[in-house]
């Protein structure tokens, strides 16, 4: 995850499973002189937590604190100015130490399964009031998902952190692999890499290269399409209230300027 302040000042913290777009993304992070990345977190995804720790430790900066999640419930390492130390804190707390350091100014980029985001949601009834703002990358908004039909793999991995995630009232952007697709580098660029991660980094700093639209986003937590994401975009009235009624809507990602992600992408991957 990614913390912004006002100003695009970034105390960040990323939680991720750390693969090429994880990597490109935080060079990308690294190039803005507005962002600030004071933590990067690892989880599970398209590989272990630690590889995913041992690939963040070669993007690793003096500035950067790095934290291991352990396990599910957030035990923490952190690595800082080149120095291994445990944490007395999960991370769920270093969450809630975070937000409510800089309460109003902090954005959280998560680009990996929620649980841990979900877990200092529960611990701090007011984190979602604390959160500038969410961006998540996950979902699969009106289109099949990359796990099953249904669902979408970093949704799909805590189905029910995913849920609490997007029905706590925080200010909630995500950008789901239908956007995410959509924008890749050609074969003799790149071949067979997405940018699922950059992209949802340029809708944290380029917002103007997407349309949204705000609806309410649940998430299926059993059966077959365990880990689907649905929203309601309001366009309707229902006559009784229903499992989306009384829930602060998010910004779901709709259009993406290709050419300008792309362009974006390419300038600070490229910049000395």
């Amino acid at each position: 995850m990614v913390m912004v302040k006002d100003s695009l000042r970034t105390c960040g913290i990323h939680v991720f499973n750390l693969v090429a777009d994880d990597s490109m993304t935080i060079l990308m992070a690294f190039q803005l002189p507005e962002i600030e990345i004071l933590g990067l977190t690892t989880i599970f995804g398209n590989v272990g937590t630690e590889d995913a720790t041992r690939n963040a430790l070669l993007l690793e900066k003096s500035q950067v604190l790095l934290i291991l999640f352990m396990d599910l419930m957030g035990l923490a390492i952190y690595f800082y100015r080149h120095r291994w130390e445990k944490m007395d804190k999960n991370a769920s707390e270093f969450l809630v130490e975070m937000v409510s350091q800089y309460p109003g100014d902090v954005t959280i980029l998560a680009l990996g399964p929620l649980t841990n985001l979900a877990l200092a949601i529960k611990r701090d009834p007011c984190f979602a009031s604390k959160v500038k703002k969410i961006v998540i990358l996950g979902g699969a908004f009106f289109t099949a998902g990359n796990v099953n039909p249904a669902a979408e793999a970093n949704i799909y991995g805590d189905p029910e952190a995913a849920d609490i995630v997007f029905t706590c009232g925080a200010d909630i952007t995500v950008v789901g692999i239908n956007i995410t697709t959509q924008v890749k580098f050609t074969a003799i660029i790149s071949a067979g890499i997405f940018l699922h991660d950059p992209v949802s980094f340029a809708a944290l700093v380029r917002p103007d290269l997407f349309t949204f639209k705000k609806g309410v986003v649940r998430v299926e937590t059993q059966g077959i399409c365990m880990g689907h994401t649905l929203m309601d975009d309001g366009l309707k009235e229902w006559i009784t209230s229903n499992p989306w009624t009384g829930y602060s809507p998010a910004s779901v990602a709709w259009t993406v300027d290709v050419p300008g992600v792309l362009s974006f992408i390419k300038q600070l991957l490229t910049k000395p």
